[in-house]
């Protein structure tokens, strides 16, 4: 048996091994606002249900191992000493690994993710519309760990409002573990899915991704694509050059298949193909073949 000493390790490496070793961890998908009040979005994996009465959540935001830092997400929770921490379940899990991005301060990873800003009722966060679950909370505490890299801060959370979807209820108007179809968090890229086990999440791009709100309309407004699909066509870092596409269509007999046939449904629909694949760099060019951009 490996036996550590947690002294030994460098931290990136006894960070792999713990977020490895302590799992599944359900995500927080945690909402603030900034001192201009502009919204910031970004997901915690450190996070867990801590008591009832009162209700409590509480998160934690860690320093980065790199360099030390601390995120927008602990700075403006103990600004306002508000957050709205929003679960996420499989329909939504590529636009909160998206969200996760380390854009520029002020920049809204709602847009970048493509999630919908819904008002709270008592705090000033927005919540995301498409979580099934979202909590409005007071911060009632920061707990710092530490002040060296990877230093967690404990946020603790008191739920001043639960909103629950309907469609994630059974005929008794209890939450159906099957409906809510809840993700959670390993090591490395890993996930476990609730209603059917594991499966890998590409980590966001350490540049940046264009985000979903530099995707072109035609693909955003159609049906073919969910919001997983908009995630993964939101992280690549430029699309595809003219000359790319060129290239491309020349070499790929399907391509010019579909588009000697000017099928638009048809060309969608093999994207999503490519996109279920995980084939995100040909699902692109493929849908950029007609210069709708």
């Amino acid at each position: 048996m490996l036996t550590i000493n947690p002294n030994d390790l460098p931290t990136q490496k006894l960070h792999g091994y713990l977020q490895s070793s302590v799992g599944p961890r359900p995500i927080a998908l945690a909402s603030t606002i900034d001192a201009n009040g502009e919204p910031n979005l970004s997901p915690f994996s450190f996070f867990n249900l801590f008591s009832t009465n009162p209700p409590i959540l509480i998160f934690s935001p860690s320093r980065r191992v790199r360099n030390n830092t601390i995120k927008h997400t602990l700075i403006n929770a103990d600004l306002h000493k508000e957050v709205v921490i929003n679960v996420v379940n499989y329909d939504m899990v590529q636009q909160t690994s998206l969200s996760s991005t380390e854009y520029a301060d002020g920049v809204n990873e709602f847009v970048k993710a493509g999630f919908t800003m819904l008002p709270s009722e008592v705090v000033k966060p927005p919540r995301v519309k498409e979580a099934p679950v979202q909590f409005e909370c007071r911060v009632n505490q920061i707990v710092s760990l530490g002040d060296g890299g990877g230093a967690g801060n404990l946020v603790i959370c008191e739920v001043l409002r639960m909103h629950i979807s309907e469609d994630i209820l059974d005929a008794a108007g209890n939450i159906d573990q099957h409906k809510i179809d809840l993700v959670s968090r390993l090591g490395g890229n890993w996930y476990s899915r609730a209603n059917d086990g594991l499966f890998e999440v590409e980590k966001p791009l350490t540049t940046l991704g264009i985000g979903v709100d530099a995707i072109p309309a035609f693909i955003t407004n159609s049906p073919v694509f969910n919001g997983n699909d908009l995630g993964k066509l939101g992280n690549v870092e430029a699309l595809p050059t003219a000359e790319e596409i060129a290239t491309f269509v020349e070499g790929s007999f399907e391509a010019k298949a579909l588009l000697s046939a000017d099928d638009e449904q048809k060309k969608l629909q093999r994207a999503k193909e490519y996109l279920d694949a995980n084939d995100v760099a040909t699902a692109w060019k493929l849908l950029l073949t007609k210069g709708d951009f």
